[in-house]
């Protein structure tokens, strides 16, 4: 597996080259966001590992780029910007997973293995169908309707995860977990802000609404049954 990594400290980046090439896996190294940002755009990789303070392009501005582009390849920020508030605007901007520096080797490879697992084909379908909207897993588009509805990584993934449960109410703590990878704070509500954009987003047009909640039980994507 070959992985791209953006670093712009040599010795970070050597120490993260020799952790995955320890494991087997071919790296590249990169030390500025502008050519991280063409080589990933370029080039087929399993896995992205980037910094956020970057030479040439911040880091989160190269994931937003990349995902505009509609490149899904896994992202993994590895950062000194360490608090909660960095870890949920990282993930909010494209990343898959966000660690903290400086952070033990093993939870690093961990992380790398984890991103990688979850990027092989699996017997996952492509096409969700709920009601009347379809969701292409690999392509990342959704239509209601047969109208196509622009949605940003996050929402994409958020809705994903509903219609994986489509009639089941899903718990605030599932979504966090699943779609921003952290583990529950009551006191965030990242998850209601981006439930309440993405109905905006999907029933635009629309009388009836896709997405119910209740209190204490978390969000449903509704079927025709429910």
């Amino acid at each position: 597996m070959h992985i791209l990594l953006i670093e712009d400290d040599a010795v970070m980046a050597a120490h993260m080259a020799d952790l995955l090439a320890g494991r087997g896996y071919q790296t590249t190294v990169v030390a500025d966001g502008a050519q991280g940002l063409a080589r990933a755009a370029a080039e087929e990789w399993d896995l992205i590992v980037g910094d956020r303070l970057l030479p040439g392009l911040e880091g989160l501005d190269v994931i937003e780029r990349l995902r505009a582009l509609e490149v899904a390849t896994p992202i993994l920020v590895v950062s000194a910007l360490g608090l909660a508030g960095d870890r949920v605007h990282g993930l909010e901007r494209g990343a898959d997973d966000y660690l903290a520096k400086p952070f033990a080797d093993d939870e690093f490879l961990a992380r790398v293995h984890a991103l990688l697992r979850r990027a092989r084909p699996g017997p996952h379908p492509e096409v969700l169908l709920v009601g009347d909207i379809e969701i292409r897993v690999k392509a990342r588009t959704v239509h209601r309707g047969g109208r196509h509805v622009s949605l940003s990584p996050k929402e994409f993934e958020l809705l994903r995860c509903l219609a994986e449960h489509a009639g089941r109410f899903v718990p605030r703590a599932l979504l966090l977990e699943r779609v921003w990878k952290l583990r529950f704070d009551p006191q965030t509500n990242v998850v209601d802000v981006h439930v309440s954009r993405l109905r905006g987003k999907i029933d635009e047009g629309f009388a009836r609404s896709a997405i119910r909640s209740a209190r204490g039980e978390g969000y449903m994507l509704a079927t025709e049954e429910t």
